[in-house]
């Protein structure tokens, strides 16, 4: 697990977004291999929050969102399972009458080791969105204390990286179930899922009960996201795509399987996906 973030790093659909409202801070090095990145709000701001309306694509990762309301002097935390689907998110409103002031800090994992910080299945986050006490706790009960004094995105992602590595069970580490990521991710999602149990020297049952309790979804999901994943990483920084080359890169059949593929994961095709990512940038270039 220590090595897979080096080989496979999930963007969003805006991955260019970068501002006061929103902005990524890598994690110290002990939690490169667990945590994606911190996120959230510069600082506290007026009528705002991290939460806009915008694409969400399915990025491979969960996440846990604190939302503080500066002026109301309450905070409200979720976790977000893993998705297999896109959708717009809605946005917080903008409060009429006296102005509040909000923040938002996030926590964002990998798929595969958002559960090293929970003591519980992952089986039924799909596509689902809890109260983060039903699955963090821990850390719901560690951190929601500082959000008040520490009002900077800075500090609260280094406060944030001690609970954390306190919060880590080594003891939920599973073999079969990162030996089964390395190959997806080494195969770039291209793999059928009967080879990779062969190759994890289980079951396709045993495999599927390990991914459903480890990461919400089964084997065949999560290869199909990870190809997904590899193939917008190439639209964003390849200097020419070439759609036949990448049809025989991932193993799609043709060209408009591939086109298919992509549009079920991001609701739009490949140029228009590059286009929304550049609208999205903070200061474009």
């Amino acid at each position: 697990m220590n090595r897979f973030y080096q080989m496979y790093q999930p963007h969003t659909a805006a991955p260019y977004r970068s501002g006061e409202g929103y902005r990524e801070i890598p994690p110290c090095s002990g939690l490169q291999p667990y945590v994606k990145c911190f996120w959230g709000t510069d600082s506290p701001l007026a009528d705002t929050g991290i939460i806009q309306e915008g694409l969400i694509v399915p990025d491979t990762c969960m996440d846990i969102i604190f939302q503080v309301s500066h002026t109301n002097n309450n905070i409200s935390g979720k976790f977000v399972g893993i998705n297999n689907e896109a959708f717009y998110s809605a946005g917080l409103p903008k409060e009429s009458g006296r102005p509040e002031i909000r923040s938002t800090f996030g926590i964002r994992f990998f798929a595969w080791s958002a559960v090293l910080f929970s003591g519980d299945s992952m089986a039924e986050v799909k596509n689902n969105v809890f109260d983060v006490r039903r699955h963090y706790a821990g850390i719901q009960k560690a951190v929601e204390p500082l959000l008040f004094d520490i009002p900077t995105l800075e500090g609260r992602s280094r406060a944030a990286e001690k609970i954390l590595l306190k919060q880590l069970n080594e003891k939920r580490h599973n073999t079969y179930l990162e030996t089964a990521v390395y190959h997806t991710l080494k195969q770039k999602g291209n793999l059928k899922t009967a080879g990779l149990a062969d190759q994890v020297f289980i079951s396709n049952r045993q495999l599927e009960r390990v991914f459903r309790e480890y990461m919400g979804i089964s084997p065949k999901q999560f290869a199909s996201l990870v190809r997904y994943q590899n193939l917008w990483n190439e639209l964003l920084t390849a200097p020419a795509f070439d759609v036949m080359e990448a049809v025989r890169r991932y193993g799609f059949s043709d060209q408009s399987h591939l086109l298919h593929e992509f549009k079920k994961y991001h609701t739009m095709r490949p140029e228009e996906a590059r286009r929304y990512a550049r609208s999205q940038s903070v200061g474009e270039k």
